[in-house]
């Protein structure tokens, strides 16, 4: 075993004896899009504001077992910023807002760009922790990014697995949907689906969901994932959405290029900037909104809207960000909704009468 993974194994199992459900930040949402759409949501599941110029994001690419420290050539760990208010999450964005940029400078989409809170990293030789791929494993941890692997350091959060490159296909790997979660367990992968998924041609089940995808946290968890060793199951803990999806008309049919093949493409960022999450009070999101309740949660496609007195409208779109049901509501309490069993996750867009919106994740089982 190398050093440096050796050194931060014992960063890990000392981290893993305090860590506790709801008591530090962890990574509630992750996007790998198309060229620098790169994302990262960080949640603060506790009563307290927290001070994020005290913690740190890595990077360890292409199956590395290390991560140069901020300050270094082409660093591989950058320090955060902001204050991130309790039972919120707060948005980093690669620093890319050039629209001239080309190449490892092409700009992010601007959909990305009015959603995203803070902007990291926008010289690639200088600090290129956010250019990740989806074969990157990301560290969250409280400490110096210029001296990541003292001894105070405290790590927070893992996605992906530390020293893994999980397969190279077309120069990108992803960690996958079956055990042991990677392309390398069987060869000839291929790209199917308009929005280029990576399928195991042997395995139907197996598919790559880090790549080209956004990851989002389940709401039942509540604390970091702390094992930079085992396997990464990324189903275990996070629903996984296309980070793309096709334009499409008042009728829901596709709309193309002027080639007429090419689907005009948008940006699946509709989960960003918010996260639900079992540590979070009841009553703690916005002020009009703060008690509504989805139940049951998951569901096989019929729910309720609980506590909706003050909603006016209700839309809910799918995981390609289509939408798929829209209710008026004449200040009745509570709302019955069917989704017809069709499984998946949705996104529930609630809006009051004063104007403000919040959303509701429903997993369709």
């Amino acid at each position: 075993m190398k050093k440096g993974l050796l050194s931060l194994i014992t960063v890990f199992l000392s981290a893993m004896a305090f860590a506790q459900n709801c008591s530090k930040p962890f990574i509630s949402e992750y996007v790998e899009g198309w060229s620098n759409n790169k994302a990262i949501e960080i949640y603060n599941p506790t009563n307290a504001a927290i001070d994020l110029s005290e913690y740190f994001l890595q990077r360890y690419s292409n199956g590395s077992t290390t991560a140069s420290a901020q300050g270094s050539i082409e660093a591989k760990t950058v320090q955060l910023t902001g204050t991130l208010a309790p039972y919120s999450a707060l948005v980093f964005v690669v620093d890319q807002r050039d629209p001239l940029g080309t190449g490892q400078d092409a700009p992010i989409w601007d959909s990305l760009e009015v959603i995203a809170d803070y902007f990291l990293c926008p010289v690639y030789e200088e600090n290129n922790v956010m250019y990740f791929n989806g074969d990157d494993a990301m560290l969250l941890a409280k400490g110096l990014a210029t001296n990541p692997n003292a001894p105070t350091t405290v790590v927070c959060d893992v996605f992906g697995k530390i020293g893994q490159l999980p397969g190279n296909f077309t120069n990108q790997g992803a960690w996958t949907t079956v055990a042991p979660y990677t392309m390398t367990v069987t060869p000839g992968w291929t790209l199917t689906g308009a929005s280029g998924t990576m399928f195991d041609p042997n395995n139907a089940a197996n598919v790559a969901v880090t790549a080209d995808h956004g990851m989002i946290r389940k709401s039942t968890i509540q604390v970091g994932d702390l094992t930079p060793v085992n396997d990464f199951n990324p189903l275990a803990e996070w629903d996984t959405i296309p980070a793309v999806i096709p334009r499409t008309d008042t009728q829901g049919n596709i709309v193309y290029q002027v080639d007429g093949v090419t689907p005009q493409w948008l940006g699946n960022w509709e989960s960003l900037g918010y996260h639900n999450c079992n540590c979070a009070p009841a009553a703690i999101e916005e002020i009009t909104l703060s008690d509504v309740t989805v139940f049951p949660n998951p569901t096989n496609g019929s729910f309720f809207l609980k506590n909706v007195e003050n909603v006016v409208a209700v839309k809910i779109v799918n995981a390609l960000g289509q939408e798929v049901k829209s209710v008026r509501n004449n200040a009745s309490s509570v709302l019955s909704i069917d989704l017809d069993g069709k499984s998946g996750v949705y996104f529930v867009k609630l809006t009051a009468k004063d104007g403000q919106t919040t959303t509701r994740k429903v997993i369709v089982k």
